[in-house]
């Protein structure tokens, strides 16, 4: 199973949670496990929403029963008041932003008071939390499996490192501001948690679409994307376009970063349900992020990669026990070729045919079983007939047959585990066996 997602409108926290809510069949059944998932003080609430004439799920967070105030915009100000007891009070002049999770600058340090009886002072205003106040919550609070928790964590450092490349601070020393707040340490969790639930093979990730304009924070006015977005983004396909705001937030970034197995435009694929996650604000195209679940559509063709490297040091059976470990890792298909090397050496090219799901597993079979010091990729797609398997009473009694078909042919063909069976219980050759 794959998804793909449409980033076409940016992505958030929010919107992608809600997006991936949708694809269950149970929404309801689905939401009331988010709001077990332990997030301190945490509550959502799934709504409809209506964007441009589509319908989709808007997920509403709440904490300790309060909404956070929308930053739907793209340019904000900020006077900062800090007391001992590190409280702050926030003037928001917002316009157009896209989402609650933006991350703001600071350069000065705070003073942290963490209370350790489980009841965390996280009220309506803002908290700077550091990584250690998230594995906290992560570690202590939520009711996940470990892959879930450690997929939060994941992202969480993936932000750090933004925020430390793009403000010079060492990754102990950031803090963070809204993502560290409750409800965007939800949006994160639910994300991680929904897809673990799903459990896809492959996510396959569109250009993002970042907006627009600019981000007036403490320091002055920057560019959107943020700093930290910007960072995130590096490697990723990603354009700016002429919305005004500031459509893609940092943990959305962070997000499709450590869940993407590549980005790029729509495989090929049997849709079996679509989801779409609303943001709150309205602009000239609908303000969403749609995700398309479905399986590989085999009729036509599908995608695979080929994995080769070349040996000159190894012996015929090392090579054909290393051919087995590899069918047994999950290749599709592994051949050699003779060819010639550096030195004039005779040697032999291993070629391994797989699929994204089976493709980091083979590769660390290669370089377990074989001699070679470095594995060549090439992904492509492969047209394939569709097949299946039938059995024919026969003279000589039930026999399995392959029947292939498609691009408008049809072939059969007996296996021939069952004609050499036939073969040797007649005393006869294969050739001899004639079946009506």
């Amino acid at each position: 199973m794959k998804l793909y997602i449409d980033c076409s409108m940016g992505a958030a926290g929010d919107m992608l949670t809600a997006a991936l809510t949708e694809l269950f069949p149970d929404r309801d059944e689905i939401v009331a496990k988010l709001n077990n998932l332990g997030v301190p003080g945490v509550q959502f609430i799934n709504e409809k929403s209506v964007k441009c004439g589509i319908v989709g799920t808007h997920m509403k967070v709440l904490v300790h029963g309060e909404e956070e105030e929308s930053e739907d915009v793209h340019e904000h100000h900020h006077e900062h008041e800090h007391d001992h007891e590190h409280e702050h009070d926030h003037e928001h002049n917002h316009e157009h932003r896209h989402d609650h999770d933006h991350i703001h600058d600071h350069e000065h340090e705070h003073e942290h008071h963490h209370d350790h009886d489980h009841e965390h002072d996280h009220h309506h205003g803002h908290h700077h939390t550091s990584m250690h106040d998230i594995e906290h919550i992560v570690n202590d609070h939520l009711q996940v499996s470990e892959k879930v928790k450690s997929d939060i964590l994941n992202v969480y450092r993936l932000v750090a490192e933004a925020e430390s490349a793009a403000h010079g601070v060492p990754v102990t020393e950031i803090h963070f501001h809204e993502v560290g707040n409750l409800d965007a340490v939800a949006d994160i969790a639910a994300v991680c948690y929904l897809m673990e639930a799903l459990a896809p093979d492959e996510v396959v990730v569109s250009p993002v679409h970042v907006g627009s304009g600019q981000v007036k924070c403490a320091h002055g006015i920057l560019p959107v994307p943020a700093p930290a977005t910007a960072y995130l983004l590096k490697d990723i396909p990603s354009y700016g376009g002429n919305i005004r705001g500031e459509l893609c937030t940092p943990t959305g970034a962070a997000l499709l970063k450590h869940f993407a197995t590549s980005f790029g435009s729509m495989p090929l694929m049997k849709t079996a349900a679509i989801g779409y996650g609303m943001g709150k604000k309205d602009f000239e195209a609908a303000n969403c992020v749609r995700i398309t679940m479905g399986e590989t559509y085999s009729e036509n063709s599908e995608e695979i990669f080929e994995l080769s490297c070349n040996v000159d040091d190894m012996t015929g059976e090392e090579i054909g026990f290393a051919m087995d470990r590899l069918f047994e890792a999950g290749a599709r298909d592994v051949f050699t070729v003779s060819c010639g090397m550096k030195k004039n050496r005779p040697g032999v090219l291993i070629s391994i045919i797989c699929t994204q799901k089976e493709k980091e597993k083979i590769v660390k079979t290669v370089f377990k079983y074989t001699t070679t010091i470095g594995v060549r990729e090439a992904k492509m797609n492969r047209y394939v007939l569709n097949r299946r398997i039938e059995t024919v009473d026969t003279e000589y009694g039930p026999v399995r047959c392959k029947i292939s078909s498609g691009y408008g042919c049809e072939r059969r063909k007996y296996e021939y585990d069952d004609l050499a069976h036939i073969a040797k219980d007649k005393n006869i050759a294969l050739s001899d066996i004639r079946i009506k």
